[in-house]
C-alpha cells in the first residue's frame, strides 16, 4: 500500500496518477476535498481508499504492516496564510509524527518542502542539508518558516542520530509548480493558469512592474518546472530507496515572467500582448527577484532525466489540458 497525503491537491493528484501508471492498485489518498470541485483531480484514479487528515494516524495504525511508503504532500500551501498556529499544526507538527510512525514501522517517507523556505535568497539555493547551513536561511512567510522547520528538525535528527529515520527518507524543496490539476488553488494557481483565460479573452496579460533598478517590467525571474518533472523525481526516489537527503526541485534554469507569458500567447496561437501594473506596496518589500534550484545535488545523487523547458511545459500545459473540455488528468 502506498499513501499519498494532499493526494487530490496539485501535486499529490498527479503523482497519485502516475503511480496508477506504474499498475500500482493499493492506492490510498488521504485530503480533504470540500465542496468544490477539488474531487475532479482524482475522479479518474482507482483508489483503495480515501482518508481524512483527521483520521489518518488511526487509519496508519490499522494498516500498518501493509504499509510500503507515504508521500507526504499534504499542507497549508498559501503562502499568505497568517494563521501561525494553523499551520505549524499541519506543516510541522502533523509531520513530525508521520515521521515518528514511518520510523517506527519501518515505511519510506518523502515529503514536500518548498523553495519557500530560502526567503529573500540572500543565503543562495543551495539544497545543503547541514543543522548550520538550515540555520541560516530567514524564510519570509508562516508557510515558507514551518516548511523549514520540518527541515531543520530532521536535519539535526539525521546528524545527532537523536531518533530512529525512516528506511528512506527524502525532502524536495520544489520550486514554481505548474500544471494540470491546480485549479483548485485559488489565487495560489500558477501565472500560467491565470494568465490562459486572460489570453483567451483577447485581454492583456497583466504583470508586475519592477521595482528594482536591476530587473526591467516583466523581468523578475523564478525556477518554473513542469508539474510532471516533478512527479519524476518522485518516482526517481521510489524506484532508488537507498537514497536520502533534502533536494531541490527546479530545472536550475532560471525564466522571466514575461518568457512565461509570451509562452502562453504562443501556446495559445495568439500574438503577444502584456500590460505592466504597479506592484501592491504590502508586497514590494517581501518580493523575490531572482530564485533559481541549484541541482548540483540531485544530479549527483543519479537523477540524470532532463527537465522540460519552459515553452514546451507551457505548451502541454495549454494544449493537453486548458484547452479542452475536460482539463483534468
Amino acid at each position: 500500500m502506498i499513501i499519498v497525503t494532499g493526494g487530490a491537491g496539485f501535486i499529490g493528484s498527479n503523482l497519485v496518477a502516475a503511480l496508477e501508471d506504474r499498475g500500482i492498485t493499493n492506492l490510498v489518498v488521504c485530503d480533504t476535498l470540500g465542496s468544490d470541485d477539488k474531487w475532479r483531480n482524482i475522479s479518474k484514479r482507482e483508489l483503495r481508499d480515501v482518508v481524512h487528515p483527521d483520521q489518518l494516524m488511526n487509519y496508519l495504525n490499522a494498516h500498518a504492516g501493509e504499509v510500503q511508503a507515504i508521500f507526504h504532500m499534504g499542507a497549508i500551501s498559501a503562502t499568505t496564510e497568517r494563521d501561525a498556529d494553523a499551520i505549524t499544526q499541519n506543516n510541522f507538527t502533523a509531520t513530525r509524527l508521520l515521521w515518528k510512525w514511518c520510523a517506527a514501522h519501518n515505511v519510506r517517507l518523502i515529503y514536500a518542502s518548498s523553495a519557500a523556505t530560502y526567503g529573500d535568497g540572500d543565503a543562495g539555493f543551495v539544497d545543503n542539508d547541514a543543522p548550520e547551513f538550515l540555520a541560516k536561511l530567514r524564510p519570509l512567510n508562516p508557510y515558507g518558516w514551518s516548511k523549514h522547520l520540518f527541515d531543520r528538525r530532521t536535519a539535526r535528527i539525521v546528524r545527532d542520530g537523536s531518533e530512529p529515520t525512516p528506511p528512506q527518507w527524502a525532502g524536495l524543496k520544489f520550486f514554481n509548480v505548474y500544471g494540470p490539476n491546480e485549479y483548485h488553488k485559488g489565487e495560489q494557481m500558477s501565472v500560467v493558469c491565470k494568465l490562459y483565460p486572460q489570453v483567451m479573452a483577447g485581454a492583456s496579460a497583466r504583470l508586475f512592474k519592477s521595482a528594482n533598478p536591476n530587473y526591467g517590467d516583466g523581468g523578475q525571474i523564478r525556477d518554473f518546472i513542469y508539474v510532471d518533472d516533478c512527479v519524476s523525481v518522485m518516482m526517481w526516489l521510489y524506484d532508488n530507496p537507498g537514497i536520502n537527503g533534502l533536494f531541490n526541485v527546479g530545472t536550475g534554469k532560471a525564466r522571466s515572467f514575461k518568457d512565461l507569458a509570451e509562452a502562453v500567447f504562443a501556446a495559445a496561437d495568439k500574438k503577444p500582448k502584456i500590460q505592466y501594473i504597479d506592484m501592491p506596496q504590502e508586497l514590494q518589500a517581501k518580493y523575490q527577484y531572482y530564485t533559481q534550484a541549484d541541482m548540483t545535488k540531485l544530479r549527483a545523487a543519479g537523477y540524470d532525466k532532463p527537465f522540460t523547458d519552459l515553452e514546451e511545459g507551457v505548451r502541454r500545459y495549454v494544449q493537453d489540458f486548458m484547452s479542452k473540455s475536460d482539463q483534468y488528468r
